[in-house]
């Protein structure tokens, strides 16, 4: 999708980059807010009753565990396959941003790459509130459409080609990152409530 939609290729449809991005962006956040608050709600429906301390516990668990297996490298299951291309040659951009946005933000409608996706539901489900829920899966779903914004200097060919190949060669070094980002967060979430 970053192959698709930046400013030079907006241009070339006659759509403005920014309006398409936006769109994507609210439909991602919305996507992302919507699951979450179902998530939250099943999870204030289980006949289960978390302290505050056992409930960070257990996100803390998640995301260590999530972290670990992106760092080794553990494939991830989910659907193989990606949203719809030909869209961008049929609607405006405001069309196809928001539905990319909204399957991305849904989170498992496209191909998932990291465990963190399956870690975002259950602590949505472990908040056991749909507007924390909703809140989480809000900023799960923004942070979906930064790859877009990143890709805003590509006005001509050349930048393209360059930018492709910088997210290409930072793609593994950054999900390793991710990894121990997660595990750090969730070690230190452990350490806080023990203390």
């Amino acid at each position: 999708m970053l192959s698709s939609i930046h400013p030079l290729g907006e241009r070339t449809r006659n759509n403005r980059w920014l309006i398409t991005v936006a769109s994507f962006t609210i439909g991602s956040t919305a996507a992302g807010a919507l699951v979450g608050a179902i998530l939250g709600l099943l999870g204030s429906a289980l006949p289960v009753n978390l302290s505050p301390d056992s409930t960070l516990i257990a996100m803390a668990v998640v995301a260590v565990t999530a972290g670990i297996l992106d760092a080794s490298g553990a494939s991830v299951p989910g659907p193989e396959r990606q949203v719809n291309e030909h869209w961008i040659g049929a609607f405006r951009g405001w069309v196809y941003g928001g539905a990319f946005g909204v399957q991305l933000g849904v989170g498992v409608m496209t191909f998932v790459v990291t465990w963190g996706v399956y870690a975002i539901f259950l602590l949505e489900v472990l908040s056991a509130s749909p507007s924390m829920g909703a809140l989480i899966g809000a900023v799960f779903g923004a942070g979906r459409s930064i790859g877009l914004y990143l890709a805003a200097r590509v006005d001509r060919a050349s930048r393209l080609t360059s930018f492709h190949s910088r997210m290409a060669a930072l793609g593994p070094p950054i999900r390793l990152l991710a990894g121990f980002g997660a595990v750090a967060i969730g070690v230190f979430s452990v350490v806080g409530v023990l203390l």
